[in-house]
C-alpha cells in the first residue's frame, strides 16, 4: 500500500484514515492522496471482496484505517482454499484502555494485531468484545492480555465452552477463552468519557451476534452478520432472522457500517453494501426456497441453484451448498427455536 505507515512493531500495519481508503482497483499514490479522495465518489470504488482484483498484494495487510478519532477498524488477509479475502476487526483506544470488537483466526494474526495496537497507543487492552464466535475472529483469544473481560452472548459463551471441554481437542491448540461477561440484549459502557453499547439485534450469522456500537462517533461494528460482497455464509446461522437483524441495524442512527468480512469502504459505500448484502441474503433464501418448493432434494437443489450476481462473489463455491442446507433446515423446521 502507497500510504504512511503506522507507528507499530509489525511491519506489515498501514494506517490511513478512512478518507484515504484506496477508491479505486489500485491503492492509492503517496504522491497525492489528498486528490485522489476529493476527487473518488461511490462509483470508484470496486465492489468486490477480492483482494487482488483491487489491486492488492499480501504485503499491503494488515490495513488499518482511523474511522473516527480513537476509533480503528483493522483488516487482515485470511485464506479460504484458493480464496483470499479480509477478516476485520475494530478497536477503540480511551483513556481507560483499549476495547476489541472481535480477534483475528489465529494466534499469529491475532498478536500481530495486539502489537500493531501497541503501536499506536500505550493503553493496554482491557475489553474484548464476542461478536463472532466462530474460529476466524476467536481462535487467537489467548493473545489478548490475561486481565482483560471478555464479552459475548449466551450463546456464544456455551459454544465457546463447548469447543473448550471437547474430549478430540488437540493437545497442542491454542487455549480456548471462554467469556466471563455475558451480554443478553445490551450492555453500556463508560470508557474514559466515551460511550460503547454492546447489542444483540437478533440472530444472525451464529446465532449468538453482538454488534459494537458508538453512538457518538455513529458507528457500528457488525462482525460477521455484514459481509461486504462475500457470499452469505450459513453454517450456523438462522437465515430469515438475518434479514430482519440487518434491517435493525439499517434503523439506527450510524453513518458507517463496519463488516466483518471484505473491505472497509467510505461510510456512503458501506452503506450502500449493507443494503446489497440485506438483498443478498433474501436472494439465497428465495431461490432456495424455490427449489425447496419445488420438491428437490438437497442435493438436488444445490447443483440446479442459480443466484445470478451473487455467483461471481467471494466464497460462492464453498458456502452455496452450505446456505443452502441450512434453508432447507429452516424451511424444514429443524433449527433450533430462541
Amino acid at each position: 500500500m502507497h500510504a504512511a505507515r503506522a507507528k507499530s512493531r509489525s511491519p506489515g500495519a498501514i494506517l490511513l484514515p478512512i478518507t484515504l481508503l484506496a477508491l479505486s482497483c489500485a491503492p492509492a499514490s503517496d504522491d497525492a492522496p489528498g486528490a485522489a479522495a476529493t476527487a473518488a465518489t461511490a462509483d470508484d470504488v470496486l465492489r468486490t471482496a477480492d483482494p487482488y482484483a483491487r489491486g492488492y498484494t499480501d504485503g499491503d495487510f494488515p490495513r488499518v484505517q482511523e474511522l473516527a478519532p480513537g476509533v480503528y477498524s483493522y483488516e487482515q488477509l485470511r485464506s479460504a482454499g484458493d480464496e483470499r479475502f479480509t477478516t476485520v476487526s475494530m478497536f477503540v483506544v480511551t483513556e481507560e484502555g483499549v476495547l476489541v470488537a472481535d480477534g483475528q483466526g489465529s494466534p499469529e494474526e491475532t498478536r500481530r494485531m495486539v502489537e500493531t495496537i501497541a503501536g499506536i497507543t500505550d493503553r493496554p487492552i482491557a475489553h474484548v468484545i464476542v461478536c463472532s464466535d466462530h474460529g476466524d475472529h476467536t481462535a487467537g483469544n489467548s493473545e489478548f492480555p490475561a486481565d482483560a473481560r471478555f464479552y459475548a452472548h449466551p450463546t456464544s459463551r456455551a459454544v465457546l465452552q463447548a469447543a473448550a471441554d471437547s474430549p478430540i481437542r488437540p493437545a497442542d491448540a491454542a487455549p480456548v477463552v471462554v467469556p466471563t461477561h455475558l451480554v443478553e440484549s445490551r450492555e453500556t459502557l463508560h470508557l474514559g468519557g466515551r460511550e460503547i453499547q454492546l447489542l444483540f439485534l437478533g440472530r444472525a450469522h451464529t446465532g449468538g451476534d453482538l454488534v459494537v456500537y458508538l453512538p457518538a462517533e455513529k458507528i457500528l461494528f457488525m462482525s460477521e452478520a455484514y459481509l461486504n460482497r462475500v457470499f452469505p455464509a450459513m453454517r450456523s446461522a438462522y437465515p430469515t432472522e438475518w434479514v430482519a437483524m440487518i434491517e435493525a441495524a439499517q434503523a439506527m442512527d450510524v453513518d458507517t457500517y463496519v463488516p466483518g468480512h471484505g473491505f472497509v469502504d467510505p461510510p456512503a459505500v458501506l452503506a450502500e453494501e449493507l443494503e446489497t448484502y440485506r438483498q443478498a441474503v433474501v436472494q439465497v433464501i428465495a431461490e432456495t426456497t424455490r427449489l425447496h418448493t419445488a420438491g428437490l432434494t438437497l442435493e438436488e437443489a444445490v447443483a440446479q441453484a442459480d443466484f445470478g450476481a451473487l455467483e461471481d462473489w467471494s466464497l460462492r463455491a464453498s458456502q452455496a451448498p452450505r446456505a443452502i442446507g441450512r434453508i432447507y433446515m429452516e424451511l424444514n423446521g429443524e433449527l433450533p427455536g430462541p
